[in-house]
């Protein structure tokens, strides 16, 4: 099954919760949905008399997502708050409260809208400072938030170089991260999958090799196909069939099965995105992926990001079907031609 759905909510849609957004993707016909994390900054405060003894599902003020006790992380969104517990929370959640997601996920499901989750677009995991650890928790409270949805994957890039850093140091220091971060996941038993993004500039770590690579040598990881970002890297290098069937079957092996990829109109030079446009616009063509994916029948998942979200969304639905109608009025062409020289051959 291949799924059609925006990065973020809709822009036609007339309320801005997460719960607004996955009934107007299903009204529109489409059937995915990639959360946008734009703030990902979390504080700890101590519990109000009147959160003792309740549990993360049960707090209503606040987005509440995880217990700090004895200096131990607890996730389980069932345990009990004690006095001397510290809770994290993040100001700018992606609902009103944690307790929030879990009806939430029946809904998405109810409306068959698979979820994602975009962790912040910058991330830099291999400068080992400060904000490197606010990134990685950023990644774990992205999978938690995606755990409570169960959602689909968590999509992220990993980080960038420098100049002034040797690139295999960072490179060494990203596998590290990551791996520390899929031990903690795993640990945890979280169901959602960790995606590794493609990236659009030659400075961010990110290439289709870097990352099958990662996603090789890390158990648990799989690819995202970010078609745009990709096009920009190799300065164009996706406009037949053949070139988007090439990087499909190369990240098919690592992707559990699903595929997850973005797309939209790209403006790009010297092997850099410079900024995303409405898929009409410039030389990456959504008709050539289209055949790709008939021929190669994947179950995949493709996110608009492009300008014009849900609209663009909706005209690769359209495109996709479109393309599957006329390979279909061909086939049935052709076999109806070899009957009939079959029968006049008898």
């Amino acid at each position: 099954m291949i799924r059609f759905g925006p990065a973020g909510i809709p822009l036609s849609c007339k309320g801005r919760t997460l719960q607004d957004g996955i009934e107007d993707v299903h009204n529109l016909s489409l059937s995915a949905l990639e959360i946008q994390m734009v703030r990902s900054s979390a504080y700890a405060r101590p519990p109000d008399d009147e959160e003792i003894g309740m549990t993360l599902k049960d707090i209503q003020e606040g987005f509440v997502l995880e217990i700090i006790r004895d200096g131990e992380s607890i996730i389980d969104a069932d345990e009990p708050i004690e006095e001397d517990d510290d809770l994290i929370y993040m100001p700018s959640g992606v609902s009103d409260t944690y307790g929030d997601l879990f009806w939430t996920n029946e809904m998405a499901k109810r409306l068959d809208v698979n979820l994602s989750i975009h962790t912040p677009y910058y991330m830099d995991l291999g400068s080992n400072n400060d904000l490197t650890e606010n990134c990685m928790d950023s990644i774990r409270h992205a999978a938690l938030i995606m755990n409570a949805l169960g959602g689909d994957v968590v999509v992220t890039s990993l980080g960038l170089y420098n100049g002034k850093t040797d690139e295999d140091e960072i490179n060494d220091n990203i596998y590290n991260n990551v791996a520390d971060i899929m031990d903690w996941w795993q640990g945890n038993g979280l169901t959602p999958r960790l995606g590794i993004e493609i990236t659009g500039q030659q400075d961010v770590f990110g290439s289709l090799d870097q990352v099958l690579d990662i996603c090789e040598q890390i158990d648990g990881l799989v690819p995202v196909v970010n078609f745009s970002h990709h096009h920009s890297r190799t300065d164009g290098s996706l406009l037949e069939v053949d070139d988007f069937l090439d990087i499909l079957e190369q990240v098919e092996p690592f992707s559990d099965g699903r595929i997850h990829t973005a797309f939209a109109g790209v403006e790009y030079s010297d092997g850099n995105e410079r900024r995303l446009t409405p898929i009409k616009k410039g030389d990456l063509k959504f008709e050539p992926l289209a055949e790709a994916l008939i021929e190669m029948k994947p179950d995949a998942t493709i996110i608009s990001t492009s300008p014009l979200l849900e609209h663009d969304a909706m005209y690769m639905k359209i495109i996709h079907e479109r393309v599957l109608a006329k390979k279909v009025a061909k086939d049935l062409k052709e076999k109806k031609k070899a009957e009939m020289a079959a029968a006049a051959g008898e």
